[in-house]
């Protein structure tokens, strides 16, 4: 049976034959993934948002800025909404380039959270500012990940995730004539995780034109359910974000689709996953 070699890093192979089926050798023993370049690049791009970060806060007026910090529950949102909102419409300019270079850089860097990123977006901006904001920011920043994936990413990648990496390689190889449905199918369900699509893509040689569709257009019924919700934060309280005490069918139906995508990699079996890609 024919083997084709589709990447060599680090004392690692990663093999895949016709049929989609392949493994990783270990070649050597374990080393630290990254070289020297490598991390001097990670860093390099670090300290260009820190330095735009930076910029931003030059140009706000002299305040008391603890508040500022990454939202990890929905009070550190309420509370970081409620600051800024006063901002938002005398600095809007600096709000929306600090918002976006926060939200860029924690996709680009694998940080979790941009779910209040984009829970924030809503509140601030309103559904259509909203999602065109958390969709722009998002695509920007899974492309910035690909790109420095591609650059840098490879060793991470089979340090990792080896087995995600030989069932997302295997699938990517079956599906070459028909990769834009099932980059599709990827985003707008919870068969793979998303940050580890924007990473693997490029080693598994998914085109990047094809990865910007997919993330371009499946990302917009997540980022519309989002953002609708994060405009509870300011029509409700806190503790009624997530109940059933919507006033019309549309915010029920919102709130029961966005649990439900949340809810459906614990839901649905991997093995009944992998029967409907097998389908798809």
């Amino acid at each position: 049976m024919e083997r084709r070699e589709v990447e060599k890093q680090e004392g690692k192979s990663f093999n895949v034959d016709c049929n989609g089926n392949g493994r990783v050798v270990n070649n050597s023993s374990p080393k630290f993934p990254l070289m020297f370049w490598e991390m001097a690049v990670a860093s390099a791009i670090v300290l260009s948002f820190v330095a735009g970060l930076v910029c931003v806060y030059l140009t706000m007026p002299a305040s008391d800025y603890s508040f500022l910090k990454l939202p990890r529950s929905l009070e550190d949102l309420q509370i970081l909404r409620d600051h800024l909102e006063s901002y938002t419409s005398d600095y809007t300019i600096q709000v929306l380039i600090g918002y976006c270079m926060v939200y860029i850089f924690m996709q680009t860097f694998m940080i979790p959270g941009t779910v209040f990123m984009s829970l924030l977006a809503g509140s601030l901006f309103g559904v259509f500012k909203g999602v065109a904001l958390v969709v722009f920011n998002a695509t920007a920043g899974a492309s910035s990940c690909y790109f420095l994936s591609k650059l840098i990413g490879r060793p991470l990648v089979f340090t990792l995730w080896p087995d995600k990496l030989i069932f997302f390689q295997a699938q990517v190889v079956k599906r070459r004539t028909r990769l834009l449905n099932y980059m599709l199918f990827l985003r707008v369900t919870p068969t793979l995780p998303n940050t580890f699509i924007n990473v693997a893509s490029p080693i598994v040689d998914v085109p990047y034109h094809i990865f910007f569709l997919a993330t371009f257009i499946g990302l917009i019924p997540a980022a519309y359910v989002t953002v609708r919700a994060g405009i509870k934060l300011v029509l409700y309280r806190i503790d009624r974000l997530a109940s059933n005490e919507c006033n019309t069918a549309m915010d029920s139906s919102l709130v029961k689709l966005q649990q439900l995508v949340r809810e459906g990699g614990s839901v649905i079996s991997s093995v009944q996953w992998s029967q409907t890609i097998l389908n798809f």
